[in-house]
């Protein structure tokens, strides 16, 4: 059974960085597509980076890019997300989670939909 453990939250200052970890065991196939998301309190959950498996293929929203960084452990089977610059509006819970594909298929954070599987979340908080 496909388990993910996230991992790496923490209370950091604005400007500050931190690495999340997801810890992927259990059934994957060759091909899936690891995303993290995050939820802010009374918000909705919203897609931050994803990346694809096995072309390493990366996607990062708008508000991350050049301050977010995703990457994959293949011996470790631990996807990452690197962190830097932090912004009191980087504060949430993020998540990871994973979309079962049947062959290579470009990885989306638009939807939650397709990530049928998920971690339980680590806290991230943005706070001087």
């Amino acid at each position: 059974q496909l388990q993910l453990v996230e991992s790496g939250g923490a209370l950091v200052q604005p400007g500050g960085s931190l690495r999340l970890s997801c810890s992927v065991s259990g059934g994957t196939s060759d091909y899936y597509n690891i995303g993290w998301f995050r939820q802010a309190p009374g918000k909705e959950r919203e897609g931050v980076s994803c990346i694809s498996v096995p072309d390493g293929s990366t996607y990062l929203r708008d508000s991350v890019t050049g301050r977010f960084t995703i990457s994959r452990d293949n011996a470790k089977n631990t996807f990452y997300l690197q962190m830097t610059s932090l912004k009191p509006e980087d504060t949430g819970v993020y998540y990871c989670a994973a979309d079962i594909r049947n062959g290579p298929t470009m990885c989306l954070i638009g939807s939650l939909a397709p990530y049928d599987t998920w971690g339980q979340g680590t806290q991230v908080t943005v706070s001087s």
